[in-house]
């Protein structure tokens, strides 16, 4: 399967038909794992960053390494690693088929997707801070751009909203999206709906994260409504085209806007919402999490409530209340006209739960080590980020 997917002229032509770049066997590699591992896959992420996209797709399906990096690797790792690659193995090869990448790759062309890849000026770093289960790559359908706004502000809630939460969802939507902030969902009916279309109809800026291939809408009843954030903002996926949505690719899927959002916000939620899980996620990665109260009888607010009450979340009653949460002034909320482009770029190459040295944040952002400690200082006086043990990371808000 490796050498009949490397040495093919057709899939070759089909990834520079969905990329400028020339990294070509990478980009090759990376979507042969979109279509092997499910989203979030620890040990696939561990291995791509050990080994690089093709060589661990190598060792994936062969067995083959180069100068014994696998046997060394897990030579030094205790046995609950050996075992979680073998499991990863036997998960991944039954999977292996040329035709399903060739697929993938034609399925993202035919409805005139992008492949986005790490490494590339557009890749939203704020992604990185998943470590392993980060996305191996993301299918875009729409201008990737627009997730270099910030602040980005994830909004979620309950699928079964009530008319409540849907107008608390579109106000605070609106009035952000109004200011420049990008707004980050995830398409499904209720909360997410209403604040994709409250950012659409403000003229503002919104990206759709899916829990199955960008070319499928989901749900069917949100097509219209796909379409337009495709057409003024962007919808993602790490699954390839064709791939269909399950209640795991959803729960995985909730990681990635908790991730790419500075903050978090749940309007409104049941006591077992699934908007609780991109809640656990924010809260785990160190992002800000806030939460709109309702009637204390309500059991449409009951997740809200409790996020208050057990998971510190913030009270959120206003757009004001979100820009703070973010760590802005109210009102003041830079657009990508008006924020210098590198500083935006080093503030998402900065984690919020670890330190990075200057090195890093060079890597990550794409610019000079000396473009880096110029912002790095400013930042600094601005009280956004500071010194740890030789590094640098973001200021708690």
């Amino acid at each position: 399967m490796i050498d009949e997917l490397f040495a093919s002229t057709e899939m070759v032509d089909e990834v520079r038909l969905l990329r400028a770049g020339e990294e070509v066997v990478d980009a090759l590699a990376r979507t042969a794992w979109s279509v092997l591992a499910e989203p979030g896959d620890g040990v696939a992420g561990a291995l791509i960053q050990t080994l690089g996209a093709e060589e661990a797709l190598r060792y994936a399906i062969d067995g083959t390494q180069r100068d014994g990096a696998v046997d060394a690797l897990l030579d030094t790792a205790d046995a609950r690693v050996r075992h979680a690659v073998a499991e990863g193995r036997r998960r991944w090869v039954p999977r292996v088929e040329v035709r399903a990448v060739r697929d993938a790759l034609r399925g993202a062309r035919e409805v005139g997707a992008q492949l986005l890849l790490p490494g590339d000026d557009l890749w939203p770093h704020a992604l990185d801070d998943l470590g392993a289960n980060a996305p191996i790559a993301l299918w875009v359908r729409g201008d990737p751009s627009c997730m270099m706004v910030t602040p980005r502000v994830a909004l979620v809630g309950a699928r079964a909203s009530s008319g409540y939460g849907d107008h608390v969802a579109a106000e605070i939507a609106g009035d952000l999206a109004a200011s420049g902030a990008l707004i980050v969902s995830g398409a499904a009916y209720g909360i997410d709906g209403a604040a994709h279309r409250a950012a659409l109809g403000v003229g503002g800026g919104t990206v759709a994260f899916l829990a199955g291939g960008v070319d499928r809408a989901y749900p069917a009843g949100h097509h219209g409504l796909l379409k337009q954030i495709a057409e003024e903002g962007a919808v993602l996926s790490e699954l390839p085209c064709g791939a269909a949505p399950t209640k795991w690719r959803f729960l995985a899927r909730n990681r990635l806007i908790a991730a790419l959002g500075d903050a978090t916000v749940v309007v409104e939620a049941g006591w077992r919402s699934g908007s609780l899980n991109t809640a656990g996620h924010a809260a785990s990665l160190g992002r800000p999490l806030g939460a709109v109260p309702g009637s204390v009888t309500s059991a449409s607010s009951a997740g809200c409530h409790r996020l208050l009450r057990e998971y510190d979340a913030v009270c959120v009653t206003s757009a004001a209340d979100v820009r703070e949460l973010c760590g802005l002034a109210a009102g003041v909320v830079p657009t990508a006209e008006g924020v210098d482009p590198e500083r935006v770029r080093v503030l998402d190459a900065l984690g919020g739960r670890t330190s990075l040295p200057t090195v890093e944040i060079a890597r990550r952002s794409g610019l000079s080590t000396e473009r880096v400690l110029s912002h790095l200082g400013l930042l600094e006086l601005e009280g956004l980020v500071h010194p740890v043990g030789g590094g640098w990371r973001r200021t708690p808000v």
